[in-house]
């Protein structure tokens, strides 16, 4: 029995009993006998008799689809194949969409560009991973971080010169394998593969999922109605 599986045991375990010690983890004492609903036992011999159970607990597991698994893996072969698309521009997929974000945010032709704030509500990050993501953008010259002229605490982002003219070379790149993997998936299976990517990046779904409530669709509300 894998550590693993002691480790879910004892959480069963200690779940749905009434223990009087407080485990420690990775020490395993088998020389005292604790209670547990009122009876003794020894707890190495308790692991020992949830092996079977929890074995057979942890393959049922393992045959339920995982819609996370399923989309990192998805996530991470795309991901090499735009990453090998735009590697003569020095960046990575990410940090071409990143760029692409921000001049895309900036369109109205502000000079400020997008606060941090919204950028990081726009591809669905927190301001620590985005800041973190910028940095190498900031010290290649590529980004400009500016503080806001009226909330000092804000600051926008905002592509350089050298930031545009590397976007416009990333893009040409991007486009190329953009178009291939559209190919490949064919243009229906692209546009839903991109439609339910956006959907569970969208606030509506982390509403719907934290009120435990199906997430209806804009056709299927309005035929509701």
């Amino acid at each position: 029995m894998t550590l693993s599986a002691q480790l879910f045991s004892y959480i069963g375990l200690i779940e749905h009993s009434t223990i009087s010690f407080v485990l420690r983890p990775f020490q395993w004492c088998s020389a005292q006998l604790f209670y547990v609903n009122g009876k003794k036992i020894d707890p190495l011999a308790a692991v020992e008799d949830l092996d079977e159970a929890g074995a057979e607990a942890v393959d049922a597991l393992a045959g339920l689809p995982c819609t996370n698994t399923a989309l990192r893996r998805a996530a991470r072969r795309l991901g090499q194949l735009y990453d090998d698309a735009v590697s003569p521009t020095e960046l990575k997929a990410t940090q071409v969409g990143l760029l692409a974000q921000i001049d895309r945010l900036a369109g109205d032709g502000s000079q400020e560009g997008p606060t941090l704030q919204v950028l990081a509500e726009r591809l669905a990050i927190r301001i620590s991973a985005l800041t973190h993501a910028l940095r190498p953008l900031v010290r290649d010259g590529l980004v400009e971080l500016r503080q806001d002229a009226r909330d000092r605490r804000t600051k926008h982002g905002i592509l350089t010169p050298l930031g545009k003219a590397r976007l416009r070379e990333a893009f040409l790149l991007w486009a190329a394998v953009n178009r291939r993997v559209e190919t490949v998936l064919g243009p229906a299976s692209a546009e839903k593969l991109r439609g339910l990517a956006d959907k569970v990046a969208s606030q509506e779904f982390l509403d719907a999922y934290t009120a435990g409530k199906r997430l209806v669709a804009h056709a299927e509300a309005t035929s509701e109605t």
